[in-house]
């Protein structure tokens, strides 16, 4: 059994993030990673001040360095549940049978894409078939794009997708659009094709083309499909942190959840945090899971005092949760 300060469940940018504040401060952390980034399909990141067209790869194989520098752990593996310990403390317990104890905890555990039941969409995902603009757009401007739309939003979405592209197609089943969408498409020079795409059309490991249920292929160099954002908050719900309307972990703007002792940052609780937002957020929560730490430190502290114990050079020391 291991006993830190902070578990960090997630090791992406948020994560990373704040086991480096975390770390610097002096803190025993752990950050426990099962090694699957919802960024990891993608060659490039971009839109990261200084580290923009960097792999995701080596942003994390950057942030190891750093964080291990500072004398950070580092478990590979999987948590499979968390429970109380104490009245601020949890026990992490991982797929392997370890288990860890921590006195607050921050998960990081990001979200998963769920794509449409669409034959080859899965495949090329981040490599031609594409989610953010602001993260590839640039990389595809000017060439023949389109928009997998039918969904909520789907007009606003090819519409600022139409920024990097003159050359635009909003793919959506018939009877979906309103006179007022199909006016904005039309004035922006967005070309509607009403039918159902029935698959992609690869070639020499390239998209290609757009097939339709008639049997017509339209040209498509890459294709944008707003996902549906799933959080993986499955831990935190199990811990007995207080959901939102919306089905995801309700938190404050440092990511304090309504479990004492437990936080949230990056995509888990922000499904529009790009890396760079997802790290400033790690970094936030960071601070405020130090100064809840600094402030119960002062209490047992003081305890101590009034009771003529000698303080102890490691305040952690046989702390009350």
């Amino acid at each position: 059994m291991s006993v830190y300060d902070v578990a960090i469940i997630g090791g992406g940018a948020a994560g990373l993030s704040a086991a480096l504040v975390l770390s610097r401060a002096r803190r025993r952390v752990v950050v426990v990673d099962a090694g699957e980034p919802r960024n990891g399909p993608a060659a490039h990141m971009h839109g990261y001040l200084s580290r923009d067209g960097l792999s995701p790869k080596e942003l994390i194989q950057i942030g190891r360095r750093e964080v291990s520098g500072y004398g950070g752990d580092f478990v590979d593996g999987v948590a499979t549940a968390l429970a109380p310990e104490g009245r601020n403390g949890f026990w992490i317990l991982l797929d392997d049978g370890q288990r860890i104890s921590v006195r607050r905890l921050l998960a990081t555990t990001g979200l998963r894409d769920e794509l449409p039941d669409l034959p080859g969409l899965k495949d090329r995902w981040a490599r031609d078939v594409l989610h953010c603009p602001y993260c590839h757009g640039h990389e595809v401007a000017d060439r023949r794009l389109g928009v997998l739309g039918g969904t909520p939003g789907g007009v606003k979405y090819a519409q600022i997708v139409r920024q990097w592209t003159d050359n635009l197609s909003y793919y959506t089943s018939p009877g979906t659009l309103t006179d007022t969408e199909r006016v904005e498409l039309a004035a922006r020079g967005i070309t509607v094709v009403e039918s159902t795409v029935t698959h992609l059309v690869i070639d020499d490991d390239q998209l290609h083309g757009i097939e339709l249920d008639d049997g017509c292929v339209l040209p498509c160099d890459a294709l944008f499909v707003p996902p549906h954002f799933v959080p993986n908050n499955q831990l935190l719900a199990g811990l007995g942190c207080t959901l939102g309307d919306d089905g995801w972990i309700a938190a404050d703007p440092t990511g304090r959840t309504s479990v004492p002792g437990a936080w949230v940052a990056g995509n888990v609780v922000d499904p529009r945090a790009q890396v760079i937002t997802a790290a400033g957020a790690g970094s936030a929560a960071a601070i405020a899971i130090n100064a809840d730490l600094v402030d119960k430190d002062v209490r047992k502290s003081v305890h101590d005092f009034q009771h003529g114990l000698v303080p102890s050079s490691n305040p952690h020391d046989k702390e009350p949760r």
